[in-house]
C-alpha cells in the first residue's frame, strides 16, 4: 500500500510537487507558527515540510517506514532520517513534543496501530499535525501524485480513527483546491485557487489538515449492576411446614 520514496522525492522536485509543497507548508504553519524549544518528529515522508521547524526546534528528526525506504535529510548536514518500523519507534515514552504525519495514515496497514505509536512517544501536552488525502478531492482521483496513493479519508473517518486512538481533534483545515495538473495557468493561478477554495468551504481540496491533542485521562465507562426488586406482598401468605403435610 505504501509508495516508494523515491517517487514521493521525484514528486516534490518538480513544479507541480514544489507548489503542492509551498501550499501545505501555509496550512501547517497556521496552526503551529514556530516551534521553538519543542522536539518535533515527522512521520511518514515529511522532509518538505519540516524545514518549517529544522532552525528553531530543540531537535527536528524524520521518521521513514521500512515499507517505503529512505532518503537522507537534509542533504549536506547531519542524517536525521532514519528507516524505523511505524508501530515500534525507537522512542522512549512522552519523547516528543510535536508530530507531523505526512503520507503516513493513509499508506499504513493499520493506521489504529500507528496512531497509538504516536500517542505512546507523544509528551502529554503535545500535538500533533496529520495531513491526509480528501476522499471527496480531485487529488485522489489521479494517481500522478502522491495524494493519489493509499486510502483517503473524509472529515467523519479521520474524526472517529482520531478518538478512537485516544486523540481529541481541535483544528482543521484544507489545502490543495487546485487541480493536479502542472500546466503553467494553474500553477500560475494556484494561490487564487487556494483563497477561493478556503472563502467558499469548498469541499473538493486535496488534503484535509488537522490538528490533534493526546487524551490523558480518558474515561471509562463503569458497569451498574441493577438490584432486582421484589414486590412486597399485599397479603400474607400461609405456607404450610413439611410436618404438617405429612399428617395430612
Amino acid at each position: 500500500m505504501s509508495i516508494d520514496v523515491i517517487d514521493l522525492r521525484d514528486f516534490y522536485s518538480r513544479r507541480l510537487g514544489i507548489v503542492a509543497r509551498q501550499l501545505i507548508n501555509r496550512g501547517i504553519k497556521e496552526r503551529w507558527p514556530n516551534a521553538v524549544g519543542q522536539r518535533v518528529l515527522g512521520i511518514g515522508y515529511p522532509t518538505p515540510y519540516l524545514g518549517l521547524f529544522r532552525e528553531d526546534a530543540e531537535r527536528c528528526i524524520a521518521f521513514m517506514p521500512a515499507a517505503q525506504g529512505v532518503l537522507k535529510w537534509p542533504t549536506g548536514r547531519p542524517a536525521l532520517a532514519s528507516l524505523v518500523d511505524e508501530f515500534s519507534l525507537p522512542l522512549p515514552d512522552a519523547a516528543v513534543d510535536r508530530i507531523l504525519l505526512v503520507h503516513a495514515l493513509e499508506m499504513s496497514d493499520d493506521p489504529a496501530a500507528l496512531l497509538r505509536e504516536v500517542w505512546r512517544v507523544l509528551s502529554p501536552s503535545g500535538r500533533v499535525i496529520a495531513v491526509i488525502p480528501n476522499r471527496r478531492g480531485v487529488w485522489t482521483r489521479t494517481d500522478n501524485t502522491p495524494f493519489g496513493h493509499g486510502r483517503p479519508y473524509s472529515r467523519s473517518q479521520i474524526t472517529d480513527l482520531l478518538r478512537q486512538t485516544w486523540f481529541t481533534p481541535t483544528a482543521w483545515g484544507e489545502a490543495l483546491f487546485m487541480p493536479p495538473y502542472a500546466g503553467g495557468w494553474v500553477l500560475k493561478s494556484a494561490h487564487m485557487w487556494e483563497r477561493v477554495g478556503a472563502a467558499l468551504s469548498l469541499p473538493f481540496a486535496g488534503v484535509h489538515i488537522v490538528e490533534a491533542t493526546k487524551q490523558v485521562y480518558r474515561a471509562i465507562p463503569a458497569k451498574r449492576e441493577h438490584a432486582r426488586l421484589i414486590p412486597a406482598l399485599t397479603k400474607p401468605v400461609l405456607v404450610p411446614s413439611s410436618t404438617t403435610a405429612t399428617r395430612s
